[in-house]
């Protein structure tokens, strides 16, 4: 079979494998992208001999100083316009079981497509113009991709533990492709999965949060679950399973519920940490659970201490710690906005709820909505408008008190200046008080009004103070 190819680059690649007499194929990713009637930047390029020479040829004729050389693999990448083009001699490898680093040596294609680690990235394309287009799929990963399933192009078990974090590989591409994994390759999982203990935490994390991004998370997260590899690289989450039940009580299955709503958030936003929120809402409720007669089961302070677990959570996934405020305002108020549902909340409530989640308030309303996951949809219909209400009632306080990203009217600089007061704990009460004014509604979100308001309760608070022995 023939493949149509007319991507630029790989015509020049072919035409310099001519002139240099070598045997040069495209493999991997962008073969099955073509295949899928997509286009990628990235391109894997396997030269029969040696790719790094073949590499520093092509980069000349380009007029590429740039070559990244990785002599002991026997690799090169060349940057290229929007991405970037990289280059391997045909090889065979064999791994120390302590390492995912391999010992390489030369080898033929067959080799070479042996080692890669699924069928549908196991197909070449040949550049040279006497085979020009022609596929070469010794694993049948064509008719995989057709069919939609993952499959080790060797026995699981050996593809697996020559490099474990194809496991994680093998759900991801389940989670983005919504592809199946093969049956025997799936089998292998539960096997080997004590293996992944080799792989580094930073690519571990980098695959999960490829899971997170896809479409549909939950196929991912699922997997992992059923196969216990969510034991492994995220214990907290592999906790949130399990329905405990007392008399006639019983609560759903945290982990399905956690799905749910990923599921839910994804269809609305890409934001990675939106999601990562979403996995994290309910991350305590294990640790607050709670049975209390004639009411059932709590989960009382399960957002206050999920909160507090998001920042360790980071550090374990050696995430960037930037983030953790943002995903743990989300997860602290997300109960927040259903309590101001009824009718008899005041605009004091709705401003503290604007004033804690500042800009973040939009992100907020996103996740409380996809944390509707009844199957009742009276109560989905119900839970709806009940958002649409809140969210009117926030308009509504947000237009005439402007607290989104709210900063205090009058300044801590103004506050020791006027005052005359030293930095210190002082001026922070002081400025706290007129916070506390603006969100109990006793003074507008003005300058002119927070700086009487200032000079009316300054003498009091500051006696007071120093009464205490405070300011001494």
């Amino acid at each position: 079979m023939k493949l149509e190819i007319h991507n630029t680059i790989l015509k020049k690649i072919g035409s310099i494998a001519d002139e240099l007499f070598a045997e040069v194929y495209v493999v991997g990713g962008y073969v099955r992208d073509l295949l899928l009637g997509r286009e990628v930047n990235d391109i894997d390029i396997v030269v029969v001999g040696d790719g790094v020479l073949f590499a520093e040829n092509v980069a000349g004729r380009l007029g590429k100083k740039k070559v990244v050389t990785f002599e002991k693999f026997g690799t090169a990448m060349l940057p290229y316009e929007n991405g970037k083009i990289e280059f391997v001699g045909a090889r065979r490898e064999s791994y120390n079981r302590d390492s995912r680093k391999p010992d390489v040596a030369v080898g033929t294609l067959q080799e070479d497509l042996s080692r890669r680690d699924f069928t549908i990235n196991a197909m070449a394309v040949s550049l040279n113009k006497s085979r020009w287009g022609e596929l070469v799929d010794p694993f049948h990963g064509q008719d995989d991709l057709d069919k939609k399933i993952i499959r080790t192009p060797l026995d699981p078990m050996a593809t697996f533990d020559d490099d474990p974090l194809r496991i994680m590989r093998a759900i991801r591409f389940a989670a983005q492709k919504g592809f199946s994994i093969d049956e025997k390759t799936l089998a292998a999982i539960p096997q080997i999965k004590e293996r992944l203990t080799i792989i580094s935490q930073e690519r571990i994390t980098d695959e999960f949060m490829k899971i997170l991004a896809s479409p549909k998370p939950s196929i991912g997260l699922r997997l992992m679950f059923d196969t216990g590899i969510m034991a492994i690289v995220f214990q907290e989450v592999a906790e949130l399973s399990g329905v405990d039940q007392r008399k006639d009580h019983h609560h759903k299955d945290v982990f399905l519920h956690t799905c749910q709503v990923l599921d839910n958030i994804s269809t609305a936003t890409e934001n990675i940490y939106l999601r990562l929120a979403a996995l994290l809402h309910d991350i305590a409720k294990p640790k607050t659970k709670k049975f209390i007669e004639e009411i059932g089961w709590t989960f009382h302070g399960h957002e206050e201490i999920g909160a507090r677990m998001v920042k360790h959570i980071f550090r374990k996934l050696k995430l960037p710690l930037e983030h953790v405020p943002y995903v743990e305002k989300i997860v602290r108020l997300h109960q927040r906005p259903m309590q101001l549902v009824d009718g008899t909340v005041t605009d004091s409530a709705i401003r503290r709820l604007l004033f804690e989640a500042g800009e973040e308030v939009d992100d907020l309303m996103t996740l409380c909505r996809a944390d509707i996951t009844s199957k009742n949809p009276k109560l989905v219909q119900q839970y709806s408008a009940n958002y649409d209400v809140v969210y009117q009632k926030m308009k509504e306080v947000e237009e005439k008190d402007k607290l989104r990203a709210f900063q205090p009217p009058v300044r801590g600089d103004e506050i020791m200046r006027i005052c005359n007061l030293p930095p210190g704990k002082l001026v922070g009460i002081l400025k706290m008080e007129i916070e506390e004014a603006i969100l109990e509604g006793r003074i507008p979100n003005e300058h002119d009004p927070a700086l009487e308001y200032l000079l009316s309760i300054k003498d009091e608070i500051m006696k007071k103070y120093t009464e205490e022995g405070e300011l001494k």
